[in-house]
């Protein structure tokens, strides 16, 4: 099983974090399977790094194996969706960005890849026409709408499937929208998809 994550999927989020980077193409990097955490299962806040950010994204399920997937066909690959949590080792992801080194160990780090429960994409109009939320004991800290993405879901997979083949189980992390912010000792993170909470994150 793999995570396939897209970085830089909303043009708020790039500002917030004062990306100037150009591109055409989806930003892609991997998690190991050994980040994933399931949703109700405590994070422990780590003590390699200073500051740890939730990242609020829907995720994708992958159910037939692809190769070469043209976009008009995408849809075919996945019918069930969640919310999840890209955990990122901020001040470290930072500092091997100035350097200009490979950040993985910022975002692939053990519990990292925080996953909801899972819902038919049917029971939706459209999964590009999807309201999303992270609270903490009822305040709001993210919120996005899927319309909003540079790249949709389909177009990350046909781009993704150009490069490896995509086998049933494997998850793709579509993007964070603006809002992303540190965890802390004590919060009860929750994720919602429109109005259904489909993630519960403790943080110990």
């Amino acid at each position: 099983m793999k995570i396939i994550a897209v970085g830089m999927n909303y043009a708020l989020h790039r500002e917030e974090l004062k990306d100037k980077s150009t591109w055409s193409d989806p930003v892609i990097f991997m998690k190991p399977e050994s980040a994933l955490l399931k949703g109700g299962n405590p994070f422990f806040i780590p003590s390699f790094a200073n500051e740890f950010h939730y990242e609020t994204e829907l995720v994708v399920r992958i159910n037939r194996l692809g190769k070469n997937i043209p976009a008009r066909f995408a849809s075919r690959y996945y019918d069930e969706i969640t919310i999840g949590i890209d955990l990122t080792a901020r001040d470290l992801q930072a500092s091997y960005r100035k350097q200009g080194l490979p950040w993985e160990l910022s975002k692939g780090f053990d519990g990292s890849a925080v996953i909801g429960d899972f819902v038919s994409v049917g029971n939706y109009k459209s999964i590009q026409e999807l309201n999303f939320s992270l609270c903490n004991e009822g305040n709001v800290l993210q919120k996005g709408y899927t319309g909003d993405m540079l790249f949709t879901v389909d177009e990350i997979i046909a781009y993704v499937s150009q490069f490896m083949t995509l086998k049933i189980g494997d998850l793709l992390y579509t993007g964070t929208p603006k809002g992303v912010g540190p965890v802390a000792i004590g919060q009860e993170l929750e994720g919602f998809l429109e109005d259904k909470k489909l993630l519960h994150l403790p943080i110990r």
